[in-house]
């Protein structure tokens, strides 16, 4: 098995992960917002969780995954309307606020979990860099990844469960793409094989 640093994704990742860690430690900011976007199996998660891992600034990161809130399948749009609404605009304004996972086995709103406008915040899925997001953000990262290799990673992370949704939800991307432009909004464009 070939170790970690052999990974040519891993790499990529580790990588941008060191460079916006000085974005935001550049910023000097208490309560930093990085929004990372790209496609499904781009990386999104795996890069959010490394800067997580290695927050520049004092205190604990809130790290939320766009996944945990998506209204289903169909649900990219509203899944990033939640999160503006209820996360990234009460947080700008140094508002609490709390927002709803949805249960993707029930097909319902779940528990509600609080936003602490004090930290800082990373939110990562596809559609969240928006004009509007954009607009918060203090980092916008935009993850780039050939189609072969993103499909190869996502249905080996979710299997069966995605497999039949592949094409409904890369749809709803391109729609993502093709209206926001979410690469020209990035302040930072991260490329993994």
């Amino acid at each position: 098995m070939p170790s970690r640093s052999d990974d040519p994704v891993a790499v990529a990742l580790e990588r941008a992960a060191t460079v916006i860690e000085s974005d935001v430690r550049a910023l000097a900011a208490a309560n930093p917002v990085v929004l990372i976007d790209g496609r499904s199996g781009a990386g999104k998660t795996s890069l959010a969780r490394r800067l997580a891992d290695r927050w520049p600034v004092a205190g604990p990161v809130q790290l939320i995954a766009l996944d945990s809130i998506y209204p289903g399948w169909d649900g990219l749009d509203a899944g990033v309307e939640h999160a503006l609404e209820r996360i990234l605009k009460p947080h700008g304004r140094g508002y609490h606020s709390t927002w709803h996972r949805w249960d993707w086995e029930r097909d319902a709103q779940a528990e509600s979990y609080a936003v602490n406008p004090a930290l800082g915040l990373i939110v990562e899925g596809s559609g969240i860099l928006t004009p509007a997001t954009a607009a918060i953000a203090d980092v916008a990262v935009w993850v780039d990844s050939g189609e072969a290799g993103r499909k190869a990673r996502a249905l080996r992370r979710d299997g069966d469960a995605y497999r039949p949704h592949w094409d409904r939800w890369a749809a709803q991307e391109l729609r993502h793409i093709q209206r926001d432009d979410p690469r020209s909004l990035a302040t930072r464009v991260v490329a993994v094989p």
